[in-house]
């Protein structure tokens, strides 16, 4: 058997294997004559087949599975000979001779190979740090916009305003032709909380109950429907009801709404700022996180597979499938093209392979203790943290997917004793997502 190796390019390979004819036949002659002692045909005794007959009915069929397994052998041995690590399972052979005539049998197999990781001098590099303070002013901010959330709305005889819920009907038109989404009846916002667009929320804002209004208003340029960005509409509106907000008192009724059951309104403080404080780690986290994986892609030499960006990418786009169907869409009538998905994907797998490489140098594997800690610090947001517990704990899938994000967790803390790391005060409404204006 022989076997030679082409590179087509950095993790292309072509295996070409040539298997001959007579060391196939020699070991299905073995097979017939150990077969030939085991088998029962009816006229024979047993043990006393001829062996020509043997051949006749089972010769094709052990010619075959010695064809094929001296074909794996080969091909592994290949493989473990030059060190290649093979991406996905490479089991199509495309067949070159048949070994008609006495010749030899050729095949060739392509498949992928595993890139070589280059990790760049990290030491050079510089992260910002999100830091943010939370005092009382950031648990005051937060009890006011929990405050509107649970706002009861009462009906007013006076011209609208920002922050009143209103209903309207209204009617866009863009050169004279309606557009989606642009008419509605029966219609209901709160203006000001970023719903539709501000311009919209303005002008209805000083009408009165029963009047119309038409005006024109601009889409922006990046506006999500494409068809409809950067154009103009005229809007016909109009104003059906107004509602004023009545914000709740804090007080003890306001804290056992918030979970507090005895309604104690300092233990309410706390449990805000407790809250706070560990959603403001878990986010300055992700976006230190987000600059350190954009380093490593940077200052990496990493080519990824093909096989594994495809995987990939389908992998993507069957999540985005079942999230559409999960808000409604019809199975049917969700068409979303593969390419668009293929740049994420790649990235991901560049990541992934960034990330295994890291963890098989410095040790970077998760700990059992590590992952407990993650748990736990996750359920604290929960009411009843022991039960969020014993619910991972359950699952194999679910703690897999706690070990991932240590895993991650892990190569950042590894990457900060590399990089310099300069801490950057952010604003507390900036990091939280807050508008600047809430009160």
């Amino acid at each position: 058997m022989q076997s030679n190796v082409e590179n087509p390019n950095i993790l292309e390979r072509n295996l070409d294997i040539s298997i001959s004819q007579e060391k196939i036949q020699a070991e299905v002659n073995e097979r017939l004559k150990r077969l030939a002692t085991k088998i029962k045909i009816q006229g024979f005794r047993p043990g006393k087949v001829p062996l020509k007959i043997v051949s006749q009915q089972y010769g094709a069929k052990l010619h075959e599975e010695v064809l094929g397994e001296m074909l794996q052998k080969h091909f592994r041995d290949a493989v473990q000979q030059q060190k290649l690590r093979i991406v996905g399972s490479s089991t199509y052979f495309e067949t070159k001779s048949v070994g008609e005539n006495g010749a030899d049998y050729e095949f060739s197999v392509k498949f992928e190979v595993y890139p070589d990781i280059a990790v760049g001098d990290l030491t050079a590099l510089s992260v910002n740090r999100p830091v943010v303070n939370i005092g009382d002013k950031e648990v005051e901010k937060t009890l006011q916009i929990l405050r509107k959330q649970r706002a009861q709305f009462i009906s007013v005889d006076r011209p609208a305003a920002l922050g009143d819920r209103v209903n309207i009907d209204y009617e866009g038109l863009i050169d004279g032709n309606s557009f989606r989404g642009g008419t509605a009846q029966d219609f209901t916002l709160v203006l000001g909380d970023g719903y539709i667009l501000e311009d919209f929320e303005n002008a209805i804002a000083g009408m009165s109950i029963g009047q119309e209004k038409s005006f024109q208003m601009a889409f922006p340029a990046d506006y999500h429907d494409k068809d409809i960005a950067g154009k103009t509409a005229t809007f016909n509106v109009k104003l059906n009801n107004v509602e004023e907000p009545v914000l709740a008192e804090i007080d003890s009724e306001f804290a056992k709404s918030l979970g507090i059951q005895d309604g104690d309104t300092q233990k309410m403080h706390e449990e805000i700022r407790l809250s706070l404080e560990r959603e403001a780690f878990q986010r300055t986290r992700a976006k230190l996180k987000e600059q350190i994986m954009q380093c490593l892609l940077e200052n990496t030499t990493c080519q990824a597979p093909k096989t594994l960006v495809e995987q990939e990418a389908q992998h993507l786009m069957q999540d985005a499938k079942n999230n559409l169907a999960a808000q409604g869409a019809r199975t049917e009538d969700i068409s979303l093209p593969l390419e668009s998905f293929r740049e994420r994907a790649e990235r991901r797998v560049k990541l992934g392979l960034i990330l295994g490489e890291l963890v098989k140098l410095h040790n970077l594997n998760v700990k059992p203790d590590q992952v407990r800690k993650y748990v736990e610090f996750y359920a604290q947001s929960y009411e009843n943290p022991e039960q969020v517990i014993k619910w991972h704990y359950a699952s194999p899938e679910r703690l897999q997917e706690i070990e991932s994000l240590v895993l991650e967790d892990n190569v950042v803390s590894w990457v900060l004793g590399q990089v310099k790391v300069v801490d950057q005060e952010i604003a507390f409404e900036d990091l939280m997502g807050y508008s600047h204006s809430a009160a």
